[in-house]
């Protein structure tokens, strides 16, 4: 396994809606990983059994900046959607305690 397989856990509102609902997280991982390597990635990060991968590829996005109104383009983006077992949960996402405090 590529130890940058993960770049980092996407927490939104949408994901947070997913975890809680459907047991299903949302990554950011490298645009050459595949669904087995993310699979085996958060096996081994977490752990957790997963059952379904789904990866989903952001084309850049083109904006217009700056006093000159110049062209700036991100970064190709590439998510994964990692369904869990049922029980299992991953605690990076878990932000209901600390909005009730």
């Amino acid at each position: 396994m590529n130890a940058y397989t993960i770049v980092k856990p996407i927490i939104t509102e949408k994901a947070l809606t997913l975890a809680n609902e459907k047991n299903t997280y949302t990554f950011q991982v490298s645009r050459s990983a595949n669904k087995h390597q993310i699979s085996e990635a958060i096996e081994e990060l977490f752990p957790v059994k997963v059952v379904n991968v789904r990866t989903v590829t952001n084309q850049p996005v083109v904006k217009r900046t700056g006093k000159r109104r110049m062209q700036v383009t991100g970064g190709k983006v590439k998510k994964a959607l990692v369904t869990l077992k049922a029980g299992d949960e991953i605690n990076l996402f878990d932000i209901s305690e600390s909005i009730r405090e």
